[in-house]
Order: structure tokens, then sequence, then C-alpha cells
């Protein structure tokens, strides 16, 4: 029942920063809008951890793959996400993203020696499928021009990292590191990267007072970062990183589903069948009965 929660809660949360971050598109750097993002999130996180009364510390050995964690997941992948969205549509990105959970299993396979049961290849093919076809206009309208296959290639760079850095924070978490200490400190690392290329990109230091951009901004940050995140570590703690990767394939549903109320999104027959293969792959992915877990054996 408690995964059923953080996986509810990581896909209703991320479902709603699609509304968000494109008002942290345009007056501020993408390198400075990640910093931002991270910094307030490391604060967030450590605020809680001081309220909480929870340790901060982690062993000095750990730090150089928590800080690969930070650099994989919480900065390159948000940077390449950005750029690709000046290149083709978030319906695009969307779709393409999905495929780290095929990424995340592999990666998983390979490192971990973790079994990929048929059950794991039914879900994973539905959910991608049903993404796919909830999208359909923009994978159909889809032109291999230059810019679009420039938009198609950062994105995929961004499944890798993010992939990538679901690998070493499950080998994190799997050395039982404290998950609010684990991303308070990956987020302050990211948040430090971030910085340091936005200064060697020669980006401008900016921040905008735009109303829009601060409340997209700490929802982000708050909300998005340091609670989506700690709910997606102890996600990939208990199920692994591919079944919770499976988020990536709700989370745009519930961003559709937010625009049906507030931008009156109209719904086709293939996009509610799209929707109906991505609920059938979760619900055959985590209902699996918790035995043979990841022995690899």
């Amino acid at each position: 029942m408690r995964d059923v929660f953080l996986f509810a809660t990581l896909v209703l949360i991320w479902g709603s920063t699609f509304a968000a971050i494109p008002f942290q598109l345009g007056v501020v750097a993408v390198e400075w809008s990640v910093a931002y993002r991270f910094g307030i999130a490391t604060l967030a996180l450590a605020l809680y951890a001081v309220l909480s009364k929870r340790s901060l510390a982690l062993p000095d050995a750990s730090l150089p793959f928590v800080f690969l964690q930070g650099i994989l997941l919480f900065s390159l992948n948000y940077f390449l996400v950005y750029y690709a969205s000046a290149y083709i549509t978030t319906g695009l990105i969307a779709v393409l993203f999905s495929l780290i959970i095929l990424s995340n299993a592999g990666f998983e396979r390979l490192f971990f020696k973790t079994r990929i049961d048929a059950r794991f290849v039914v879900a994973a093919a539905l959910g991608v499928t049903g993404i796919a076809c909830v999208f359909w206009p923009e994978v159909r309208e889809l032109s291999f021009e230059d810019t679009a296959v420039l938009g198609i290639a950062l994105t995929m760079g961004s499944v890798l990292s993010a992939s990538l850095g679901n690998m070493t924070a499950t080998r994190n978490t799997r050395r039982q590191l404290p998950v609010v200490a684990l991303n308070a400190y990956a987020m302050g690392f990211a948040t430090l990267f971030s910085s340091v290329v936005a200064l060697i990109l020669e980006r401008p230091i900016a921040f905008s007072l735009d109303l829009g951009y601060v409340l997209s901004l700490a929802y982000l940050s708050v909300f998005g970062s340091a609670v989506a995140f700690g709910c997606y570590l102890a996600l990939i703690r208990s199920i692994g990183p591919s079944r919770a990767a499976y988020s990536s394939v709700l989370f745009p549903i519930v961003a559709l589903a937010l625009s049906t109320l507030i931008e009156d999104y109209e719904w086709t027959t293939i996009a509610a069948l799209g929707v109906m293969l991505a609920l059938l792959g979760n619900w055959i992915l985590l209902s699996k009965p918790k035995t043979n877990k990841e022995d690899g054996q």
C-alpha cells in the first residue's frame, strides 16, 4: 500500500509540473533556472531534516557516487530536456522519454544482474505504445528535418543521463543511505554543477520577478524536486528502477487530464485507447507478487 501511495503521489506531482515548466523558459537561461530549482530544493530538504530531526550526515566514501547522481539525474537530464523543447513538441519528448523504462531495465540487468521478466516486458510495451497513442498527432507529424533530429538526439541523451542517474541512485539507496540526506547532497552538487556550467557558457546571471516564473519555480523546487524525488528514490529502493520509471508513462496522462480541465483539451479515440493501454500496463507492473524479487538467479 505504501508503494501505491508513493507511486500515485509521484505521478500526480510530476504530471502537474508540465503546466509549470513553460513558465521557466524564456527570460532566465536554462542552466540558471535548473540551478535555482535544485538550490531551493536543497534548502527545503535541509530545513525538513532539521525540523524532523533527521541526520544529514553521509559517509565520505559515498560522496563521489552522490555527486554523480546529482550531475546525471538533476543537472544533465534537465538541461537536455529543456534544450530539446526548443526543437520538438513536449508530446514527442514525453513519448521518447517513456523509453526510460526500457533503458532502466537494460542497465539494471547490466549493473545489478536483475532478471527482466515477461510481465515487465508486456507492461513496458503497453506503456510505451499507450503514450505514443496519446500523443499520436505529434508522432504522426514528425519530420526528420535537422531541427527535429537534434531535438530527438537531445531527448535520447536526457533518457540516457536520467537512466544512468537512476542506476547511481539505486546503488546509493542499496547502501542504505537515508533518502533525505542523499537527495539534499545530490541536489546541492547539481546546483553547484549547473552554476559552473552557466558561468562557463557565459549565460547572463538573471532572475525573473514575474509572478508566473516565481510561483512555478517554487512549485518545481519544493514539490517537483524535493518531494517527488523523495518518493522516487523510495520507490527505487522498494520496487526497483525499472518499475519506478513507469511513472514516466503516467504523468503525461495526468498533464493531459489537467489540460482537459484548464485548456479544454479535446480527447480522441486513439488518445483514450492509449490511456487504457498505459493503465493496463501499470496494473500488470504493480500487481506483480513480491517473490523472486531481484536475485537475478
